[in-house]
């Protein structure tokens, strides 16, 4: 999870426990460290770690897009499900994402009990789909 607002971060892990899924998290604050562990780390995705990617767009060191289109780009990578969660509503940026491959696209409600719905939702979601196995 990559997800600069430690509320929004809290929330969504929350939301996500609740629906059952019981996966580790990483959470990121910053892109930059993130993109480190998505592509060095040997535990990142890069190197058969997680299966999933809760991106936000507005990050406090670098875009998500630019995130979304490293991760999308990449062989190993290009299959990993990636989830855009942000406040942007911007309907270029969002056909941007689409276009760049991101798998579902989820704009954050500003009214919190909205948003809490809204992961809920996220959280059910996330419980019922399936995504590749890692590439060995």
């Amino acid at each position: 999870m990559i997800e600069d607002d430690e509320g929004h971060a809290r929330l969504i892990e929350k939301n996500i426990r609740r629906a059952g899924i019981n996966n580790d998290i990483c959470h990121f604050v910053e892109g930059g460290k993130a993109v480190d562990y998505i592509f060095n780390d040997p535990n990142g995705p890069a190197q058969n770690g997680p299966a999933l990617i809760l991106l936000d767009l507005n990050l406090p060191d670098m875009s998500g897009v630019d995130i979304l289109g490293r991760v999308k780009g990449d062989d190993r990578l290009k299959a990993t499900p990636v989830v855009v969660l942000t406040t942007t509503d911007d309907r270029q940026e969002i056909q941007r994402c689409y276009d760049l491959g991101c798998n579902v696209y989820i704009t954050k409600p500003v009214n919190y009990e909205n948003f809490a719905d809204a992961i809920r939702q996220l959280g059910l979601f996330l419980s019922v789909i399936q995504v590749p196995d890692p590439q060995s």
